[in-house]
């Protein structure tokens, strides 16, 4: 869920729902601290709404009535990392949601990914990499992950993943091509787990120091290719130090 400040005490949310995608509703007096709806209208929220649709079919704004709070991912404020990947991972998965459109798989995915971070055990930039990866398959963007597209090699020690196209090509096929490989063996090896790999399973691979580098970068890259606007959250990302490649050098 996100909210925009309306006035002095109220909120406009945007929400995520399983049936009907993404709706905007209108949540009077919500800022107040002792409205019924502030708890529950929290950015970082998953809570139980009942609304009321517009006045007329034209109308796409919904009225907050109710609203039951279920948990919330306020725990991952625990560093800025954390926080900006959280706000990452939802203005992204906002930005996939259509009006009226099921996004049953899509609220899963953020849930689960935000509770990975909520649990400290996972570095927040692999929770990054395998929400990227996972959502655009679940959005219907799945690469080409079994060979390279033009000579079938299955493996290799690099392998370029083209983000464009969606496909593999070995480092031979790659050089023909002009393109530069982008993974490793154990890069490679993450991406096809992370794509294909059953829900329960997602986060139950392990990777290099190296070749999480390497992860990092194509589900960025691989993903941004396939959105059609920018995203606020991913510029606050890039601010951090931890995430500068430049600031990260000038350390070693």
């Amino acid at each position: 869920m996100q909210e925009i400040e309306y006035g002095e005490s109220d909120r406009i949310l945007k929400i995520l729902t399983a049936e009907r995608g993404l709706i905007t509703a209108f949540a009077k007096h919500s800022m107040r601290l002792t409205s019924h709806l502030f708890a529950a209208c929290g950015q970082l929220c998953y809570s139980e709404f009942v609304l009321r649709p517009g006045r007329n079919t034209e109308e796409k704004m919904y009225t907050v009535v109710e609203a039951g709070y279920e948990t919330d991912f306020r725990d991952i404020a625990y560093s800025f990392e954390a926080q900006g990947v959280a706000m990452y991972m939802m203005e992204f998965t906002m930005a996939l949601s259509l009006v009226e459109q099921p996004a049953e798989k899509e609220l899963k995915l953020l849930m689960n990914c935000l509770y990975k971070i909520c649990q400290k055990k996972t570095d927040p930039k692999i929770v990054k990499a395998v929400f990227e990866l996972r959502m655009m398959c679940e959005c219907g963007f799945m690469p080409q992950l079994l060979a390279c597209r033009s000579c079938g090699a299955y493996d290799g020690d690099r392998f370029c993943l083209d983000v464009e196209d969606g496909c593999l090509l070995c480092a031979d096929c790659a050089a023909k091509e002009n393109k530069s490989c982008n993974l490793d063996k154990g890069a490679l090896f993450a991406v096809r787990y992370i794509c294909l790999i059953e829900d329960k399973k997602l986060f139950g691979f392990r990777i290099s120091a190296g070749s999480a580098k390497l992860l990092y970068a194509a589900a960025e890259q691989y993903a941004l290719a396939h959105m059609d606007k920018q995203l606020n959250s991913l510029k606050f990302l890039r601010s951090l130090s931890a995430w500068d490649p430049d600031q990260q050098s000038k350390k070693g």
